[in-house]
């Protein structure tokens, strides 16, 4: 994937945890179309927390036949809103998360630990 990352200029996606996490960490300009097929339609939630910092641009699964195209030509011959997009999303990554992670795992660990003493 890093390989095909590199050579886009706009990735269109899905709007798990995981891939906007890497959009992120990329900086790649986005549009979101996350999957109906979802619990509790957390992809949708996933997708507005970038679509509200204009980290990203979103279409929903029902509407994509007729927009998603369109807004894909429209936004790839657009520089300027394809370096805001990738600025923003940019902004919201966590560069160091499995450090921060791990650092809260030992955290938690050293807590239990202590309450057993």
């Amino acid at each position: 994937m890093g390989a095909a990352y590199r050579a886009a200029d706009l990735v269109i996606s899905r709007a798990g945890a995981s891939s906007i996490s890497e959009f992120c960490l990329i900086g790649k300009p986005v549009i979101l179309v996350p999957s109906p097929n979802v619990a509790e339609d957390h992809q949708t939630k996933n997708a507005m927390a970038l679509v509200n910092r204009q980290a990203a641009q979103f279409v929903s699964d029902a509407e994509a036949p007729q927009k998603l195209i369109p807004l894909a030509l429209s936004t790839v011959k657009d520089d300027q809103i394809l370096g805001q997009l990738s600025h923003n999303i940019k902004l919201m990554a966590l560069r160091n998360s499995a450090e921060t992670i791990a650092n809260e795992v030992f955290a938690l660990a050293e807590k239990q630990a202590n309450k057993k003493r």
